[in-house]
């Protein structure tokens, strides 16, 4: 969870907020902090559920990490339903991964204490400026995490819980010395080599390929000349942001918008808060009375900051006397902040109950509200007015489009002329290469669907994104099939000579290893060639490689190149050289990372195989 949350700190915020939530359910067993449920379970582990609704939770996330990693390459993998049902297998596969190793946890009583919590979230780095646990940071971000600090602090005792588990069975892996000095002997070892190329190039002119044998190569290898599935789209798009510019907004206008909604560009008034709070527990009437009791110190003269860091159950904002954060009115829940807008600077109230237990809440300071002047917000309110205009148009276009073209379905031309647009065609595409916006998953489906593809119907109007949407229709369309050979002849004796020219230059090269050393052939020497070298075709090297260490002699063996062969003769062997304790230790920590990942695999796979899981049938 930490390690989540420290690499989403470290970019713009509001990118920080989407990989931290994510990320936080992707990773951790939603199912169990969202209670029980009467739905049916994707998968049962040894009797207990992982919800459907845990399940798309994950899912949507894993989803939406996807979609951010890959970018436009996601629209196309999406389109495809088999893609997207192994993610979703994937993702449950996790969960239930997830429910093993918390279950094994519970078996063998480990446990998590508070003060572990406290103190991983006060070294977190996420939650520290320059260097020190910042109070205020941590609330924030859990509030834009939708978080409240006792959740957040159970997701973190659970995924404590697990990774206490996994770094005892998992982390105890340790590599030999033996092990990475052989590692590191192999992959520094460099060879001494010669080599000669025989280019088929000259040759590709003297091959003769027959009618006959193109035909029969095509016959024989039909599957390499499938063509995909094509279509051209006609298409009616509707998009507010291209209206928006059409729209004409005067300073006069935008000054009368301001006039009569002043209280829209106030500064909101904000109140910085402190509290002691007293958990519920499971004795409320005891939380109760703890409650009053310090509120009765409170009345007595002691004071707040000191009561808030010995008593307060909020450790956190009790170490800073009890202070929170700054609120405007309306972000807390009802019962706090209608008494923190009740009192005066300075001043705190009586016994407060709410979801989260019994407050005493103080007034430190206020941030009085004031007004924008209009040159400040001029230009937002014209472009809020463009848009406000854009989107009431777009609104009433998108339904008679709607309903036009769902009452005339086998054309779009109605429709269009209603709208006053022009109806729009597409280029042919692919599903693998279709343009933006067609390679929308939504146009896609549609674009593929029965009704649209088969029956020639216009597809419902879809939604490309907020006040963007479009109906389609097939303008044409070609079934996936079988290149006629005349298209790929000339392709096919292309291929066919070049395999010939190659079976020359083989001839030629086998000739030259039988007459080795014995020839005049110039042979090209490298010295030291180590695996990834780059100034020598890469199948000279690895053929280098994979050839016998020599016993005085040199070994000599052919390769195919793109273009012809070669001709390699292995000189010498030579042992790796400059390998430093840096270099072993770093081959220590990947090997290190690489059993690691095996051992948990298998892990999983003894828990999972001396478990009963039980996968729902509706996957």
């Amino acid at each position: 969870m930490l390690e989540k949350i420290r690499e989403g700190s470290q970019g713009v915020i509001a990118k920080s907020i989407l990989v931290l939530v994510i990320l936080s359910f992707a990773f951790t067993g939603v199912s169990s902090y969202l209670g029980s449920s009467t739905e049916v379970a994707a998968a049962t582990v040894n009797g207990e559920e992982i919800s459907e609704s845990a399940l798309e939770q994950a899912y949507q996330s894993e989803r939406a990490r996807l979609e951010q990693q890959l970018g436009e390459m996601y629209g196309a993998l999406a389109a495809d339903d088999t893609y997207l049902a192994s993610v979703k297998q994937s993702v449950l596969e996790r969960l239930v991964a997830e429910k093993l190793l918390d279950q094994s946890a519970t078996e063998l009583g480990l446990r998590v204490s508070d003060e572990q919590i406290k103190t991983a979230i006060m070294t977190e780095p996420a939650f520290q400026t320059d260097g020190q646990f910042d109070n205020d940071r941590y609330q924030s971000i859990l509030r834009q995490l939708g978080y409240q600090a006792n959740s957040f602090r159970n997701m973190m005792r659970t995924d404590m819980t697990r990774r206490q588990l996994v770094a005892s069975l998992v982390g105890s892996e340790f590599v030999l010395a033996g092990e990475a000095d052989y590692l590191a002997g192999i992959q520094g070892q460099t060879r001494d080599i010669r080599y000669h190329t025989v280019d088929a190039t000259p040759f590709i002119a003297e091959a003769v390929v027959t009618d006959e044998e193109a035909k029969a190569f095509y016959d024989a290898n039909l599957a390499q000349f499938m063509s995909p599935e094509t279509l051209s789209l006609e298409y009616i798009e509707l998009n507010a942001k291209d209206m928006a510019t059409d729209v004409v907004i005067s300073d006069a206008d935008a000054k009368t918008y301001y006039d009569e909604n002043k209280q829209h560009y106030l500064k909101a008034e904000k109140r910085l808060a402190a509290h002691i709070l007293v958990n519920l527990g499971d004795d409320e009437s005891a939380a109760k009375v703890k409650a009053d009791a310090i509120y009765a110190k409170l009345q007595a003269g002691e004071d707040f900051a000191e009561l808030a860091k010995t008593e307060s159950d909020d450790t956190f904002s009790g170490e800073q006397g009890g202070q929170l954060d700054w609120f405007e009115q309306g972000v807390m829940e009802p019962a706090f902040d209608e008494v923190l807008y009740s009192l005066s600077n300075g001043e705190y109230s009586a016994v407060v109950k709410t979801t989260f237990g019994y407050h005493i809440i103080k007034l430190i300071d206020v941030q009085p509200g004031s007004e924008a002047p209009f040159e400040d917000v001029k230009a937002k309110i014209i472009a809020d007015l463009k848009e406000k205009a854009a989107i009431d148009t777009y609104f009433g276009l998108q339904q008679t489009l709607a309903d036009v073209s769902y009452e005339v379905p086998d054309t779009l031309s109605e429709a269009a002329k209603e709208l006053g647009v022009e109806v729009k065609t597409t280029p042919v595409f692919a599903r693998n290469n279709a343009p933006a916006p067609f390679d929308n998953p939504e146009v896609l489906k549609a674009a593929f669907s029965n009704s649209v593809l088969l029956d020639g119907m216009n597809s419902d109007v879809i939604d490309i994104e907020a006040n963007h949407a479009m109906v389609i229709r097939i303008k044409s369309h070609a079934a996936a099939g079988t290149v006629d050979f005349a298209k790929v002849k000339s392709s096919i004796v292309q291929r066919l000579q070049q395999e010939k020219a190659n079976e020359v230059a083989r001839d030629k090269a086998q000739a030259l290893m039988t007459a080795f050393p014995s020839t005049d052939v110039e042979f090209i020497t490298k010295v030291n060639a180590g695996r990834f070298e780059q100034d020598v075709d890469g199948a000279i090297i690895n053929k280098a490689f994979q050839m016998a260490q020599p016993d005085g002699t040199a070994i000599v063996d052919t390769v195919a190149l793109a273009s012809g062969y070669a001709v390699v003769v292995l000189d010498k062997v030579n042992a790796a050289e400059g390998v430093d304790d840096n270099m072993l230790g770093a081959l220590k920590q990947r090997l290190n990372a690489q059993y690691s990942e095996d051992n948990y695999r298998a892990l999983i796979a003894t828990l999972k195989a001396n478990s009963e899981v039980v996968y729902s049938a509706i996957q």
